[in-house]
């Protein structure tokens, strides 16, 4: 029996953005070759300058990426999950025969079964956007759910622009007090001192033209 990683894609030489972070954390389904695209896509408009800036950028894009796979899953149960909110609403039209067996058929794709029913929704002034309306009652707790993971993602991912942000500002801020004080030294060193008077050669001066005649 396979293994759930056995549905990955290959394990590909890493480019060296990641190679220093580790390879990304992928589910079955999921294509690294796109996370690598978003972290490098990414990483040319911050251009990163230190180790601690690459991390910064890895930990928005695994934020964004984790951002992508919920709306992608939630989408994905919303599809997986359709055949509840239709069994809903055929149990509601009292459809006769056996609407199980139907929605069966329904959500292997069997053409016959897709126009019976939709011939069955139209019949009743209804169509797809009611089975997803009703599949959404039926799964809003973990709708809500995904979207509050979405929005807890999308929180860490401003916190951690903005500390990409104070790091830059205060490494320039270092930078600059840094180049300030190597100025001031410079100043010290090469500020223009006048010799001092000899006080010897002044008074021999003084006594010699206090000697001569007038």
């Amino acid at each position: 029996m396979p293994s759930p990683s056995s549905d990955l894609p290959s394990a590909a030489p890493l480019p060296p953005a990641l190679a220093s972070f580790g390879r990304p954390q992928a589910i079955p389904g999921e294509d690294t070759a796109g996370y690598e695209t978003l972290l490098a896509r990414m990483s040319e408009t911050v251009r990163p300058r230190d180790v601690i800036e690459e991390g910064f950028v890895r930990d928005v894009a695994d934020l964004q990426w984790d951002i992508l796979r919920n709306r992608r899953l939630k989408a994905a149960l919303m599809r997986a999950c359709a055949g509840e909110g239709l069994l809903w609403l055929l149990d509601s039209l009292d459809v006769p025969g056996s609407s199980l067996t139907l929605i069966n058929r329904w959500m292997s794709r069997q053409f016959e079964a897709a126009e019976q029913v939709d011939a069955i929704l139209d019949a009743a002034g209804l169509g797809m956007d009611h089975v997803m309306a009703q599949t959404l009652r039926l799964r809003i707790g973990e709708i809500e759910r995904i979207d509050r993971m979405i929005a807890s993602a999308e929180a860490r991912r401003t916190a951690a622009l903005r500390d990409i942000e104070q790091y830059r500002a205060n490494f320039g801020l270092g930078l600059r007090r840094a180049v300030e004080g190597a100025d001031a030294i410079a100043d010290a060193e090469f500020e223009v001192v006048a010799p001092p008077i000899a006080h010897g050669a002044g008074d021999g001066a003084a006594h010699a033209s206090a000697e001569t005649p007038a």
